[in-house]
Formats: structure tokens, C-alpha cells, sequence
């Protein structure tokens, strides 16, 4: 009787994250955006787990493309939330504030985790936010706008592979 209640518990568990994977893909940009820019792409986007910490993100800009890679602290369901959250920050920030520069989205994304989550630096308290990559592209004048938290951006050009360090 109490593996059968257990198996129960465990399968309503897991319906309950399969359902959320549902809301937190739906969040994802869709394959149809994606495939509409002019941009060689490739996204690999495979969780370990039902539910995933990583996510990508894009959206058009007037004339330019901005798009984020994103690890976030934890796996399963708190890594899901911290995605979830960035998600939404990102999509605040880019269509309330129309911030133009990559490094003050990214400013504008931690100072709004950090105001949710109410970290205030104390050594005992949680750590949680994502490393990220966020970029802002510019395909008239192919200049790309690049912003890292943990996370280096690697350009290849003319054969040649130059890494930039996130700060």
C-alpha cells in the first residue's frame, strides 16, 4: 500500500514538472523567429532534466537582433525558476526600458534578480542568479554589441578563433 501510494506521489510529481516544461518551452523563442533572421544559427537545447537552468532568448530590436545564452544557478525545478525569471526580465527590460547596450541589459537583468530574490550581499545568503551572454547585432553594419557574466564570447573570423573575456 505505501509503494503504491509513493508511486502516486511520484507520478503526479512528475506530471506537475512535465506540465511546467510545456510553459517554460512556450517562453523559448519558437523555431519560425529564429529561422526568419538572416543569421547562421544553430541551438542545441537539450535539459537534463524535465525542466532546464538554460535557456536562450531573442528578440528584434528596430534594425537589430538581441539575443542571450543563459546558465542559471541551479538544476531541475530552481534552475527553471531562475530561467523563468530571466526570461521575463529580459522581455521587461527590452520593452519598457529600450535599453541600447548590452552591458547595461545585463546591469538592468542583476539589479533585478538581486531586488526579487532580496540579495543584499551578506555572506550567508543564497548566491542565485546565471552566467549569460548577451549580444546585440547590428546586421546593416555588422557590428555586434557583446556583454558576458561568467561567460566568454568566441568569434571566428577569417579562420582565426578570438575569445573575449566576460567581466
Amino acid at each position: 500500500k505505501q509503494r503504491s501510494e509513493i508511486e502516486k506521489q511520484k507520478q503526479a510529481i512528475t506530471d506537475s514538472i512535465t506540465y511546467a516544461r510545456q510553459i517554460q518551452t512556450a517562453m523559448l523563442p519558437p523555431d519560425e523567429v529564429l529561422d526568419k533572421l538572416s543569421l547562421n544559427h544553430l541551438v542545441y537545447y537539450k535539459p537534463s532534466d524535465i525542466v532546464s537552468g538554460d535557456f536562450y532568448w531573442m528578440r528584434e530590436i528596430k534594425d537589430e537582433i538581441a539575443f542571450a545564452v543563459a546558465d542559471s544557478t541551479g538544476h531541475g525545478v530552481p534552475g527553471a525558476f531562475m530561467s523563468m525569471l530571466g526570461i521575463s526580465f529580459l522581455n521587461e527590460i527590452i520593452s519598457e526600458a529600450h535599453i541600447p547596450e548590452a552591458h547595461e541589459i545585463l546591469n538592468h537583468l542583476r539589479s533585478s534578480v538581486k531586488s526579487t530574490l532580496d540579495q543584499t550581499g551578506k555572506a550567508d545568503e543564497a548566491k542565485d542568479g546565471m552566467d549569460m551572454v548577451i549580444c546585440i547585432f547590428d546586421e546593416k553594419n555588422k557590428n555586434l554589441n557583446y556583454a558576458g557574466a561568467n561567460n566568454p564570447i568566441y568569434i571566428v573570423r577569417n579562420k582565426e578563433i578570438v575569445r573575449h573575456m566576460a567581466d
